[in-house]
């Protein structure tokens, strides 16, 4: 499956943050779909096949996973402890893409199996350039495991 072909998934809810995380995308010429689940039930569905998303074939697995921890429905924190429990999911690339500056929200992030945790910067070039840094380091660089 060639970059274009794998799909990240950004769970997201602020349609602002949305908005500069897909632009930032594009401007880093990130040419990977980029499916939106505006909160928690929604990226376990598109994940688990279930719901809107029933019948979707779930051994198409997203590449990246970008999950905010402030969410209606089911917080990032419960989405992410779902995802690491479950055998189909738990070696997913997880980066906590988030405003939080709340250490407890670190270390729950950390502890729950997250691969990763950025603060979203509020000047868009910065967050630009993180989301740069993102695609290089885990749509290029990064070797997942076999399964995915």
């Amino acid at each position: 499956m060639s970059q274009r072909e794998k799909v990240i998934l950004l769970v997201e809810d602020n349609s602002d943050d949305e908005l500069l995380t897909l632009r930032a995308l594009k401007r880093s010429n990130v040419l990977n779909k980029v499916i939106v689940a505006r909160d928690g039930v929604e990226a376990l569905d598109y994940l688990f096949g279930r719901g809107e998303y029933a019948g979707r074939d779930t051994a198409e697995k997203p590449q990246l996973i970008l999950l905010d921890i402030k969410l209606p429905r089911l917080d990032g924190l419960e989405v992410l402890r779902q995802i690491r429990e479950n055998p189909l999911t738990r070696l997913l690339p997880v980066v906590m893409l988030t405003s939080s500056s709340e250490e407890q929200d670190l270390i729950a992030s950390y502890g729950l199996g997250a691969n990763s945790f950025i603060r979203k910067p509020v000047d868009f070039t910065q967050f630009a350039d993180a989301v740069g840094h993102l695609k290089l380091y885990w749509l290029v660089l990064n070797e997942p495991p076999p399964s995915l």
